[in-house]
């Protein structure tokens, strides 16, 4: 899967958890291994611009998503097998999502993430324009950024226990491939 970010915001964001938490959204929605998705971050005149220009609504948003390929999720059961497609691409604005971290309790880190999945979501053809799609939309919104964010704790929990096995076998006069130490 490719997942191309450009940050022209002027704002530090982590780059690095926008892209796993956009693979993982991607990955859980069965989307083909091999497709494309492109992440932009902008400012707030470029996001207002953009909001204009395409949506005809004054002002920046914290979240435009740009679909290429028309895809279902999880495809549909008469139809053949999806191969790799080019997404889209979802234009993030760091700047306003800060105010929304903020009316929410959480950090911005964790808004941009919210709007990454609501993002890749959005270009796998979910809205949610009537109460039952946003019901639909943002439950599996919160699903998703759940798992993801439990993903992470697992990986911390697997490297801290990797972290302690070393130092015990180390203690013990073994080495990493489990060979004890010195002369045999």
């Amino acid at each position: 899967m490719s997942i191309e970010i450009a940050n022209e915001s002027g704002m530090d964001v982590p780059e690095e958890d926008l892209v796993s938490v956009a693979r993982f959204a991607i990955g859980r929605m069965n989307v083909h291994p091999a497709a494309e998705l492109s992440m932009v971050l902008v400012d707030l005149d470029t996001m207002a611009d953009l909001h204009m220009r395409w949506m005809d609504l004054p002002g920046p948003t914290d979240v435009m998503s740009f679909p290429m390929d028309e895809l279902e999720p999880g495809g549909r059961p008469d139809g053949s097998e999806p191969g790799p497609s080019m997404l889209g691409d979802i234009v993030l604005c760091p700047e306003f999502a800060i105010a929304q971290a903020t009316k929410a309790g959480h950090s911005l880190d964790q808004e941009l993430a919210l709007l990454t999945v609501h993002g890749v979501l959005h270009l796998l053809g979910y809205d949610h324009a009537e109460p039952e799609e946003e019901k639909e939309m943002f439950g599996l919104q919160n699903t998703l950024l759940a798992e993801w964010y439990e993903s992470l704790r697992e990986a911390q929990r697997r490297a801290a226990q990797t972290e302690r096995d070393r130092t015990l076998l180390g203690k013990a006069g073994f080495t990493d491939s489990g060979d004890p130490l010195g002369p045999a």
